[in-house]
């Protein structure tokens, strides 16, 4: 049977910050903790070793696989920042084109550093993402 990679922990958030090496991007992560914990209203948890995300959500594909995860999340890696949101969701491309400098992954949009975004851009992905993943799975 499948086991989730990824699931919450009791790991310390901010002890998770503290440890960034880089001066920088710790900050960075400080200030998308804020924008996040404000925007969600939902207090931050870690998920697995490096991702620090905001609410949760029970998903179950037509595979029959199912999971939890978090509505949306961030981890500040060593090259760029992750951002996670949601994925399928079309009006999502509309807004990351007023989003700033960025690049997409499959799941995640990278940014090199929080100066480079519109953080009010940032507030509606968060927004958008939650209400999307929301509707999308409403027995979470």
């Amino acid at each position: 049977m499948y086991e989730q990679k990824t699931k919450e922990t009791d790991n310390d958030v901010i002890e998770f910050i503290e440890d960034v090496d880089n001066p920088k991007k710790r900050a960075d992560a400080y200030k998308l903790l804020a924008i996040f914990e404000e925007t969600t209203g939902y207090e931050a948890k870690m998920w697995g070793p490096s991702i620090i995300g905001f609410g949760t959500y029970h998903y179950v594909y037509q595979t029959g696989h199912e999971g939890d995860a978090p509505l949306v999340g961030f981890s500040p890696r060593k090259a760029k920042i992750s951002l996670y949101f949601a994925t399928g969701d079309t009006e999502r491309e509309e807004i990351l084109a007023r989003f700033g400098k960025h690049t997409t992954g499959k799941a995640c949009v990278y940014i090199n550093k929080v100066d480079d975004v519109d953080t009010d851009v940032l507030r509606e992905l968060i927004t958008q993402s939650v209400t999307f993943l929301q509707t999308l799975y409403p027995d979470s």
